[in-house]
């Protein structure tokens, strides 16, 4: 069925044109049909169908919890569900115990009347950003050209791909180094990833405590901003603040970003910047020197994902799970061996410092734009041929975001046009920690813009 998003759901849902319990049928039935039977890791139809009629029934009475009533979502596979186990995009968790009590954010979504209905693919563990999944499957990115099969982009490769085939106008998924912004760039979706700490985290597998962030893969920034009420507990009623590209004020990081980027990449970049520039933004390029010492301290001292994934895993990658594990994911995590206490406190240290250095550097309402990956989405077979190109390539899609990971900030990708081979390119608006409000309100300005 043809993408719709959660907005224009909503105006059917409460003008009563469509019903909650038809929308989910359609909904499961889309999923059953689609050619591509990766992309869900988890079908709830049944508690699907029981949240649909709760929504209809709220709905008939005059009780409808707000404009997420009835709207179906899907939930990455590290998110707990009520009396399943959480798997992670890994088979070595299935025999798990099963979720007392869903996570936190998926309560909260519930609350504001969405209807859930399953777990969408992973990276296993959420360790790469390119979302192959050797257990599961491969979810193929619906942008791939006839005959291709192109990578989802990770961690949040599921969530991606179902929202931009159209099978839910939204997905939540989770964002370490770049996994909610990379997917959201190469399927052409909008992704955002919050400040790290604005949702609750209980009830969703980690990967990096000190990293680890939340986020909706959606159509519009209007969706986000619902998503993001809702998942604070907050009223999700809110209309998206206008500002006009006018009064906005950007910077674009000459550091890093741009390195190596595909000329289409760029040519999509540049001219979105010369639509803001026309419209009357200001726009400033500036060297950050603190994206390049993120990449020397990592080279010195490791980086800080692997020396967390480590602990996380020590015992699984160390023992006899490691065989029903991705070898990459097991040999990535492995280097984290060699990241000594020492190493972990200096890179912490450092972090504070930079932090405090790249804030420093921007202006009052200062946000920065930049390309949100150097390159389009490349072919999953090569990768899978050629583990030294799996791991370059990996390295190259996490390089930009994961800047945005290390300095706490949030972010925004929206689609920018089109690449090589016609495929999707991303622009990343990005704000300091804990300015999420004013930074969904820029990124809707500039998505008016970019049309």
């Amino acid at each position: 069925m043809p993408p719709r998003s959660i907005a224009q759901l909503s105006v059917l849902l409460q003008s009563g044109a469509l019903d909650p319990v038809d929308l989910v049928e359609e909904t499961l039935a889309a999923i059953a049909g689609h050619p591509d039977q990766t992309i869900f890791t988890t079908v709830l139809a049944q508690r699907a169908r029981m949240e649909a009629a709760a929504s209809r029934k709220r709905l008939a009475e005059g009780r409808s919890r707000g404009v997420l009533e009835g709207v179906p979502l899907a939930w990455k596979d590290l998110f707990d569900i009520e009396g399943l186990p959480t798997t992670a995009g890994s088979r070595v968790l299935k025999d798990s115990a099963p979720a007392r009590q869903d996570a936190a954010v998926v309560r909260a979504l519930a609350d504001a009347g969405m209807v859930s209905v399953g777990r969408v693919n992973m990276s296993e563990f959420a360790f790469s950003g390119l979302g192959i999944n050797p257990t599961f499957g491969t979810p193929r990115n619906p942008a791939s050209p006839q005959g291709e099969h192109r990578i989802p982009g990770g961690s949040s490769s599921g969530s991606g791909v179902a929202v931009a085939a159209g099978l839910v106008p939204v997905s939540i998924g989770t964002d370490t180094g770049g996994s909610v912004r990379i997917p959201a760039a190469f399927n052409g979706v909008v992704g955002y990833k919050a400040t790290r700490g604005r949702y609750a985290m209980d009830g969703v597998f980690p990967l990096a405590r000190s990293l680890d962030s939340l986020g909706p893969l959606c159509h519009t920034v209007q969706d986000a901003v619902w998503i993001d009420a809702a998942m604070r507990g907050a009223p999700a009623a809110g209309v998206l603040k206008r500002v006009a590209v006018s009064d906005l004020s950007f910077v674009v990081p000459e550091t890093v970003v741009f390195d190596g980027a595909e000329p289409e990449i760029v040519a999509a970049f540049e001219a979105a910047v010369e639509r803001l520039a026309k419209a009357g933004a200001r726009v400033r390029r500036e060297a950050f020197p603190e994206f390049a010492a993120i990449f020397d301290l990592m080279a010195r001292h490791g980086a800080l994902v692997t020396a967390e994934a480590y602990v996380l895993h020590r015992e699984r990658i160390t023992g006899a799970a490691a065989a029903d594990m991705d070898p990459r994911v097991v040999k990535r995590t492995l280097m984290g061996e060699k990241i000594s206490l020492a190493d972990y406190i200096a890179t912490l240290e450092a972090r504070d410092s930079l932090t405090a250095s790249f804030t420093a550097r921007l202006g009052p309402g200062d946000f920065l734009i930049s390309p949100t990956l150097p390159h389009v989405a490349p072919a999953v077979q090569p990768l899978l041929d050629d583990e030294d190109l799996f791991f370059a390539t990996n390295a190259k899609t996490l390089r930009n975001t994961l800047i945005g990971n290390f300095l706490d900030v949030c972010g925004v990708s929206l689609p920018c046009g089109t690449g090589a081979a016609g495929m999707p390119v991303g622009l990343l608006v990005s704000g300091p920690k804990d300015s999420d409000d004013a930074l969904l309100a820029v990124a809707g300005a500039v998505e008016s813009l970019l049309g």
